[in-house]
Order: C-alpha cells, then sequence, then structure tokens
C-alpha cells in the first residue's frame, strides 16, 4: 500500500515514498537524485538514468551467429548467443524509460591501416582479420558480418562507436560524447565478458565512470572466462564496478518509470 502524502510536501518526498515501497527498504536517498537502488554485487548500485548509458558491447554477427567468424574458430556460439533475449529485454526497458543506448563494433578500416601486425598474426590461424569469411572480410568495417545482429539492431539516434581494439575507449570517441551527455554511469552488457567488456569496463574505472556489468546480458566462448571476468570485476569491494542481473536492473528501470508519471 502507498502511504498517502500530503500536496503540501515538495515532490521529492513523494518520490522517496515510492522509492521506499518499490525496493521495501530506505531507497529514498537515492530517488532525490532522480536514481533508483539497483541490487548488485558487491553492493547495491544507485542508478541514475539521466546520467547513465547502457553500453552494449559488439554484439556483432561474425561474433554470434552460426556460421561467424567466431563459429569458424571452432568456438561455441551458443555461449554468446543466450544473450540476446536477455539483451532485448534489458534495451526495451531502457529505452523505454528513455535512457541513452551506445552500441560497439570491434573492426578496421578497409586498407587495415589501424590493425597492428602483431594483432593480424596472432592465434596463426589460416584466416586473419582482413580475409574473406563467410560474411564477408573479417572485421572489417562495411562487411556484413562486422554489423550488429538484427536482434539488437541500433534505433535511429543511438551512437555506434566503431574500436579498432579491445577497449571501447582506446582510439575512438566514446569519451568525448559520454562527456558531451554528462554521463557518469555506464550500464555495461555484450561480448566477450573477460575480453571487451572487462577491457572497457577497466577503461571506464580509470577514466572515473561507475559501472554496472549486466551478467546474463554478457558472454564468453569459454564458461570459466565469464564467471571469473565477473568475480574480477566486483572483487574487493568493486575494484572495477558492480554486478548484477538484467531482471534487477529491469526493476529498477520500472521504478524510474513510477518515479516520472508521479512528477508529472
Amino acid at each position: 500500500m502507498v502511504p498517502q502524502v500530503s500536496p503540501s510536501v515538495d515532490g521529492r518526498l513523494a518520490y522517496a515514498v515510492l522509492a521506499l515501497n518499490l525496493h521495501r527498504e530506505p531507497a529514498f536517498i537515492l530517488a532525490f537524485g532522480g536514481g533508483m537502488l539497483v541490487e548488485a554485487q558487491p553492493y547495491p548500485y544507485s542508478l541514475n538514468l539521466e546520467a547513465a548509458a547502457l553500453l552494449i558491447i559488439d554484439m556483432q554477427r561474425d561474433f554470434l551467429e552460426p556460421g561467424g567468424f567466431g563459429e569458424m574458430l571452432g568456438n561455441d556460439v551458443s555461449q554468446l548467443r543466450r544473450t540476446i533475449e536477455p539483451n532485448k529485454a534489458l534495451l526495451g526497458a531502457w529505452r523505454e524509460a528513455g535512457g541513452l543506448v551506445i552500441h560497439t563494433r570491434e573492426g578496421h578500416r578497409p586498407d587495415l591501416a589501424d590493425l597492428p601486425p602483431a594483432k593480424k598474426i596472432r592465434g596463426r590461424g589460416a584466416t586473419c582479420i582482413g580475409d574473406p569469411g563467410p560474411m564477408g572480410r573479417i572485421l572489417v568495417r562495411g562487411e556484413a558480418g562486422h554489423d550488429i545482429i538484427p536482434e539488437l539492431y541500433p534505433a535511429a539516434g543511438e551512437p555506434v562507436i566503431d574500436k579498432p581494439g579491445k577497449g571501447a575507449f582506446f582510439a575512438t570517441d566514446l569519451h568525448a560524447i559520454l562527456q558531451n551527455r554528462g554521463i557518469a554511469q555506464l550500464v555495461v552488457t555484450g561480448v566477450t565478458t573477460g575480453v571487451c567488456v572487462n577491457t572497457t569496463v577497466r577503461e571506464a574505472n580509470d577514466r572515473g565512470y561507475d559501472c554496472l556489468v549486466v551478467a546474463d546480458c554478457c558472454g564468453s566462448y569459454f564458461p570459466e572466462f565469464h564467471e571469473m571476468g565477473l568475480r574480477m570485476i566486483a572483487a574487493q569491494g568493486g575494484i572495477f564496478g558492480w554486478v548484477a542481473p538484467s531482471a534487477n536492473v529491469i526493476a529498477a528501470l520500472a521504478g524510474v518509470k513510477v518515479m516520472k508519471g508521479a512528477a508529472k
């Protein structure tokens, strides 16, 4: 039951009551700042949607689709594809709440001028970055395999960051975009947990962003790497950030929606 609030009480207290009832705990201090608690590890995360962006890392066809580069290397793409439905649910809730969404894609210029020789030859595989693959030249911008999967395709106006490395900040304009939008928090999803997700979160942490990694919206070809990647982020009191399931984030977004409705 929602307690009665006197009309003479300012709107901030009304928000506090709503937050208190949604979480069944004293979340009202966070509600004053436009935020809601997300139950997370190592402790609750205060999500302020106006200062947050959903950052979806490298959900690209070559990594996730059967017949793509990832599978061609012998990887089990089902380990990544299990993240599609949780990401769809979170993305839908985030868009409905009016939050900023940013996507990333790992890949290189068609002339490969930004591809270090060490990266090209690493793994000593028969097929390398830039070579013809099942969906065009492998990890080359503009090729079919480089693009984001249809299930999570960017909506009009959502920035797409083309990155040449593992981290989304290296050699990109991501930091400038976030600063210009007044973003201080990143809710991070995507693939793979131990490589591009972890690298990006560490880069963001060093730049002062508070990162919440959504566990079931991230994946690795190797389940043990996924598990350890998440544990490293939340270890030692959250050395790189917070970790939570998508259901907890979606619940908080529902709370934001209720608070916005109460403010009208």
